[in-house]
């Protein structure tokens, strides 16, 4: 830290949820960066889960897998892409992990002679918490973002371990909220002063405030918004709808945030500028040329489920002045003959995502067969390279009826089945192969051509695998296997048709790896791929 004393900002959200905390706590963090200061960033969820590894994307939108193998909300995959930092299960809090800990010291007797009880003991395990990630990171400040809205009463008793670090530690309360205009030119701000009053009888007086809206705030409503939530009107800033959400950092500097940012908290600024970040951002904005992927999967209806890898697209498109138009395909509509394959003749490549269980499965294998037999750009992603692999034993190899033994025990062909260390596993939280593994990658392959590396590193999330039986088979039809496991060497990491024009599957997620300063190399070669004439 540099000799300065550490500094801790608390983002929190009123009136409803989906206002995007998490990229405002990210742009934040941006700035702060730009400044010269160390951040780290925390997201608490205050759901009694110990992870977000058994949810449904339907609800919850995507899980996203940090490199120490967590399974953790999808605003981890935000602060990464932003901060350009790789974070650890410690970042993401939930009220599980939480109660856990303290139900653990409970029974080893850490508090013997006393009831345990929400105030002192479960507050001082959050404000420890903190403490304990800003010291790993060695941070300058800490932005810890509270899930939910103010008012749930899930998140009460974190807001109250935020309102007694203030007491003890420097503390910037930041408010997100938002701003309905029934009328053109007459914004709302009733419902933004009934839910600043309900987190000041919190205790907590929020030091800035973040406006969302469909129009810029005129002077009125930020003075009314300033009289009523003993907030300063220069604390008041507008927080719009915009083309991409790396463009915030940009808009609220122009609002001169920074500065307002660093008063508060008695920092001084070091040397530091946004010329690269927004260079890449005006890429994002105005592309030379556009392209249309299908990304065909069965959670299509939840956008959130795939936000990774509609992120990492945007990542590569940057670099290569490419913007993509999204085309979301329900694969059970395929499989159910409500839809077909001619939705994709406009498409200029496919990705088929990961995903569990058995619905739409058949609709994705038709997708990747329609890929390989028109020589559309194609990346399969964890299940989409299994599900390559199916299709392929299918309908080059002659293994009429090939199959994963997660969707059909008694195949005759089980080109895929599940790793040998899964089989006597019962539980489902944090049992899958997890987190950060090595990938050795053969040279002369697509994908050492997108790498030029041989050794990569990437985060998986799987429980089955290439069935080691079958390889030769595959191999011997054309099928080349350019990725295996470092210390496993039967474990297929990455399979590619080398005479397609792009055709390539991996079982790991590249897309958690991708950022706007670093996009990954095989959503770039896709995306160049399908962006050639």
């Amino acid at each position: 830290m540099r000799g300065r004393k550490r500094k801790y900002i608390a983002i929190l959200g009123s009136m409803m949820s989906g206002l995007g905390k998490g990229i405002l706590t990210s742009s934040i963090g941006r700035i702060l960066q730009s400044k010269g200061m160390s951040v780290v960033p925390i997201k608490f969820d205050g759901y009694l889960n110990v992870d977000c590894g058994t949810m449904n994307p339907f609800r919850h939108g995507e899980v996203f897998v940090l490199d120490d193998g967590t399974e953790c909300d999808m605003d981890l995959g935000t602060y990464e892409r932003f901060l350009n930092m790789d974070l650890g299960g410690e970042n993401n809090p939930t009220g599980g992990k939480i109660f856990k800990r303290i139900l653990e010291k409970e029974r080893r007797g850490e508090f013997l002679g006393g009831d345990v009880q929400f105030v002192p003991h479960l507050t001082n395990e959050i404000k420890e918490w903190i403490r304990r990630v800003g010291d790993r990171f060695d941070a300058d400040v800490v932005l810890t973002e509270v899930g939910g809205t103010v008012g749930d009463l899930e998140n009460g008793y974190f807001i109250e371990a935020m309102r007694q670090l203030s007491l003890e530690e420097d503390v910037l309360f930041i408010q997100l909220t938002y701003v309905p205009s029934l009328f053109l030119g007459e914004p709302k701000t009733k419902p933004t002063q009934h839910a600043t009053r309900l987190l000041t009888s919190m205790g907590v007086q929020p030091h800035m405030l973040f406006c969302r809206e469909s129009e810029q705030l005129t002077d009125g409503a930020k003075e009314k918004i300033s009289m009523f939530c003993n907030v300063p009107k220069e604390a008041i800033f507008d927080d719009p709808i915009l083309k991409t959400i790396y463009e915030l950092p940009l808009i609220l500097e122009t609002q001169r945030v920074s500065g307002i940012l660093l008063k508060k908290l008695g920092l001084k600024a070091e040397n530091g500028d946004f010329r690269k970040w927004g260079a890449l951002v005006e890429k994002v904005k105005r592309p030379k040329k556009r392209v249309t992927i299908a990304i065909t999967g069965k959670y299509t209806a939840v956008a959130d489920a795939y936000v990774s890898i509609k992120e990492a697209l945007v990542h590569a498109g940057a670099h290569l002045g490419i913007g993509v138009n999204t085309k979301w395909i329900e694969t059970t509509a395929i499989e159910e003959g409500r839809m077909t394959l001619d939705v994709l003749d406009d498409c200029d490549g496919i990705i088929v995502p990961g995903g569990f269980g058995k619905r739409g499965v058949e609709g994705k294998i038709a997708c990747i067969e329609h890929a390989r037999k028109n020589k559309i750009p194609f990346l399969g992603l964890c299940l989409g390279m299994q599900l390559a692999v199916i299709e392929y034993a299918r309908n080059v190899c002659g293994m009429k009826g090939a199959n994963s033994t997660e969707f059909d025990q008694k195949t005759q062909y089980p080109v895929i089945d599940l790793l040998p260390g899964q089989r006597k596993i019962l539980d489902k939280g944090a049992t899958m192969r997890l987190g950060g593994h090595d990938v050795l990658i053969k040279k002369g392959t697509v994908a050492h051509s997108a790498y030029k590396k041989d050794v990569v590193r990437e985060r998986f999330r799987h429980r089955y695998e290439v069935n080691p039986d079958y390889i030769k088979a595959l191999l011997k039809k054309g099928f080349v296997f350019s990725g295996k496991a470092s210390k496993e060497e039967n474990i297929m990491q990455i399979g590619e048709i080398p005479k397609n024009q792009f055709f390539v599957g991996t079982q790991f997620h590249p897309e958690f790896t991708s950022r706007l300063e670093r996009p990954h190399p095989l959503f770039v070669a896709f995306l160049r791929e399908a962006g050639k004439d």
